[in-house]
């Protein structure tokens, strides 16, 4: 029988699914077609930032720019080396493919190269992470790993599963197997995107690593969580709310400009009958009340509208011509 990481489908995670499902659609309508250079590259220095971030480097935004830039960056060596690295790694991503343990293998090559001995080699050692004065978590044994991975990578090939759902569960397994030295956390991000990449290229654009920087503590309680139920449901529920959380956010920033006579055709074309100012403001969430007034008030003024009431019983209609 196909191995098969151990976690629960629940409500909550249907939501999610269903939720990311439409986002991915309005974002491939909005995004792909256009192919955006200048996306893609602010969307890579953010990742590289974030990822690198969560492991204590040091380097902001502006230095890893520079340090693409090819320009001398004053920071630690070791800092330095860990973009240079993940800038490579992250240029050659699509080139990756999830099912195989030679790629897995070549790509933390490059993420770790100058940082670690044997980089792109499993562990020979025994592993845990310690939080304070407590292991957190204990890592299977080394002897263990090739096994373990050659299972979960066999689960990325054969299973029918969603892929939504076996990025995240691959990442957790990742994350528990421990399978390199150093490098697991980057690796596992990483992994994710490749794997979600192969059905969605849009993952390329999202800033999936920013939000989970900024949620840093949630993402280690949802391993924790995980560890401790021995089913990856709750990281897989908390990495689905992050994905969701990277699509509104791209979403919203690639929203079309709209002038404020753009605004009212569009909602002129749409809108049947007497409305108010609030049901303006539900097709267009993004601006403010006053500026729906304006708007309004420009249309009633324009001979567009015509508007009855006071205050909150204003209600607005099309002007019909005569």
């Amino acid at each position: 029988m196909a191995y098969c990481p151990p976690y629960d489908i629940t409500p909550a995670i249907l939501e999610l699914i269903v939720s990311i499902s439409e986002k991915i659609g309005a974002a491939n309508a909005r995004m792909l077609p256009r192919r955006d250079p200048v996306l893609r590259k602010r969307n890579r220095i953010r990742t590289i930032h974030s990822s690198l971030r969560i492991e204590g480097n040091t380097l902001t935004e502006e230095q890893i720019t520079a340090v693409i830039a090819k320009k001398r960056v004053a920071g630690p060596a070791k800092d330095i080396r860990e973009v240079i690295n993940a800038l490579e790694v992250y240029q050659d991503i699509g080139e990756f493919r999830p099912y195989s343990i030679r790629d897995f293998l070549r790509a933390h090559g490059i993420l770790m190269q100058g940082l670690i001995d044997h980089p792109g080699s499993f562990r020979t050692k025994s592993v845990g992470i310690v939080k304070g004065s407590k292991v957190q978590h204990l890592a299977p044994p080394a002897s263990n790993v090739r096994h373990l991975i050659t299972e979960l990578f066999g689960y990325i090939k054969q299973s029918n599963e969603l892929t939504l759902i076996k990025a995240c569960a691959c990442h957790y397994e990742i994350e528990f197997i421990h399978p390199f030295i150093d490098g697991n956390g980057r690796m596992g991000r990483l992994w994710q995107t490749v794997i979600l990449m192969g059905d969605y290229p849009i993952f390329e654009f999202l800033p999936v690593e920013s939000i989970i920087e900024r949620n840093q503590k949630d993402y280690y309680d949802s391993l924790a969580a995980s560890d401790k139920t021995g089913k990856s449901t709750p990281f897989i529920a908390f990495m689905l709310r992050v994905m969701d959380a990277a699509l509104e956010e791209v979403l919203a920033e690639s929203e079309p400009r709209l002038t404020d006579r753009d605004r009212l055709l569009l909602f002129l074309e749409a809108v049947k009958g007497e409305f108010t100012r609030k049901d303006y403001m539900r097709h267009f969430p993004s601006i403010s009340a006053p500026t729906a007034s304006r708007d309004l008030r420009m249309a009633v003024e324009a001979g567009l509208l015509k508007r009855k009431g006071d205050k909150k019983t204003t209600r607005y209609s099309k002007k019909t011509r005569k």
